[in-house]
């Protein structure tokens, strides 16, 4: 049995559906992240979870008992939200102690959770300290360390580090990964970031309209996404995307694109001149090589390494690359668009499986 059972769950707002006969199995100690577009669902899911938001239709199992018309408080859950939400006027070990002291925990028990519990956040210095004097990676990590000490058969995270700027953001990422290593409890992260998704994640859901499109691991998703809304979503810098025509000449299957031909190392199950939308993530395409001519627009250093701009017949791609080629602006440039690095979508913007 799952930790978390999700069968069937639909939700509307009136009459506006929200989300979509959602069906989504979490097994214990496992990091789940939800990722999608605002919008998409994955906040009013999480909440629904939590008992904040009423199902629609559906059931939501946690630790195999219904939890539908149970409250908030009798789920079990630990619930982390992008607002910290602490009481201004209690110190960080009172906002620590305050859902133990509810539940009329002893002193002492008390007194040993928050203190082995900011020793793993690093908080140890900061318990006598009000919340309008810390940072805000340290308030986040006193909302963490709120919900570490209760224990909870589950924590859920609600973009817990927007609020935060890219370094910070950067730092508590890993921070989260490391204590979720530490405690092996099962979470379940939202967020519209799909780096914090990629680097976080056992197991992403990728959500648009309130469907899921995805799950897998986070290199299932980048190596093989399901359609052209994960192949968008998935990856910075982004797939790049063009359309092409299917054909066979000479019986080998080929790509038919105005500004190259393209043959493939294995057949497709598509109709002699089916319309394709054809990607390639910019690190596999191989500039300096190849017979395929494009122009350069515009290029951009990283640092790390170089993201050129190319226009070829039309089409705009941008290329990766870990060196730092003397690309000019305007210049000709060769390329190679390597055949096994390619993926397919038909005309539904499904996936082609090869």
């Amino acid at each position: 049995m799952s930790a978390i059972d999700i069968s069937g769950v639909s939700k509307r707002f009136g009459n506006t559906p929200i989300l979509h006969e959602i069906t989504l199995a979490v097994e214990a100690g496992e990091f789940v992240v939800l990722v999608g577009p605002s919008g998409c669902g994955k906040s009013t899911l999480l909440r629904m979870i939590a008992g904040l938001e009423e199902v629609s239709a559906g059931e939501i199992r946690i630790g195999g008992t219904l939890v539908n018309d149970l409250p908030p408080k009798a789920r079990d859950i630990a619930m982390v939200f992008q607002s910290y939400a602490l009481y201004p006027h209690m110190s960080v070990a009172d906002n620590m102690a305050y859902s133990l002291r509810l539940r009329r925990t002893p002193k002492q028990d008390i007194k040993t959770a928050i203190h082995a519990a900011a020793a793993k956040l690093g908080l140890g210095p900061l318990l006598e300290r009000k919340p309008k004097a810390l940072s805000g990676g340290q308030r986040q990590r006193v909302a963490m360390g709120r919900a570490i000490v209760r224990r909870p058969k589950a924590f859920l995270f609600d973009e817990p580090l927007s609020n935060l700027d890219a370094r910070l953001r950067e730092h508590m990422r890993a921070e989260i990964k490391k204590l979720h290593r530490e405690l092996g409890a099962t979470s379940i992260y939202v967020t519209h970031d799909q780096i914090e998704a990629m680097t976080l994640a056992d197991r992403i859901v990728a959500m648009n309209g309130g469907h899921i499109q995805q799950v897998g691991s986070p290199l299932e998703l980048y190596d093989r996404p399901a359609n052209l809304f994960v192949a968008g979503f998935i990856g910075s810098p982004a797939m790049n995307m063009f359309p092409a025509n299917f054909s066979r000449r000479d019986g080998r299957p080929t790509l038919v694109h105005p500004a190259f031909t393209l043959t493939l190392e294995d057949d497709c199950a598509l109709q002699d001149g089916a319309a394709l939308t054809v990607g390639i993530r910019p690190e596999h395409i191989e500039l300096g090589a190849g017979s395929i001519q494009g122009i350069v627009d515009l290029v951009e250093p990283t640092g790390l390494g170089t993201i050129a701009h190319l226009t070829l017949a039309g089409t705009s791609l941008k290329a990766f690359g870990l060196t730092r080629p003397p690309l000019m602006v305007g210049a000709s440039v060769s390329l190679d668009l390597p055949v096994h690095n390619l993926h397919l979508f038909d005309a539904d913007g499904v996936r082609v499986r090869r």
